[in-house]
């Protein structure tokens, strides 16, 4: 297993680490988003879609479950898993058809959902530790081997 921290004193340096990890997604690849509510997995997403070449405004698709975004250079789907009782839920929304698609799959609150992801999926854990400010953030990154 592949581990990497980083820790981050502000939205901007959030969002600016995400940017810099899509310059590097692949097709295929899927990106697990854990953390608490407000730990700022919607701002890693939007940093992350803007590393795409996404300009459109991205949003935390909670009442939808999946947001597509095409227009950069690999195509997002944002799922927000937040809402989803249980995994097989995600049949519904067509899960297997974005996790094995062309494009790069981001999902928050993707604990609820561990079981049915791919084993090759990268892991970002984003905390908070209130002790170093309000707005420090500790992102553990793991991929798998």
């Amino acid at each position: 297993m592949n581990k990497k921290i980083m820790e981050t004193s502000c939205m901007e340096d959030t969002a600016k680490f995400a940017y810099e990890m899509a310059q590097n997604a692949e097709p295929g690849q899927v990106y697990a988003l854990i953390g608490d509510l407000g730990v700022g997995k919607t701002v890693f997403t939007k940093g992350f879609a803007e590393g795409l070449g996404i300009e459109e405004p991205v949003s935390s698709p909670t009442f939808t479950i999946l947001q597509i975004y095409e227009e950069g250079r690999l195509p997002l789907y944002h799922f927000d898993v937040y809402r989803i009782e249980e995994p097989e839920e995600m049949e519904e929304v067509g899960f297997d058809d974005y996790i094995y698609g062309d494009g790069v799959c981001l999902i928050e609150w993707a604990n609820r959902i561990e079981e049915i992801l791919p084993e090759e999926t990268i892991y970002i854990v984003i905390e908070k530790n209130l002790e170093k400010g309000m707005d420090y953030r500790k992102i553990t990154v793991v991929r798998p081997e």
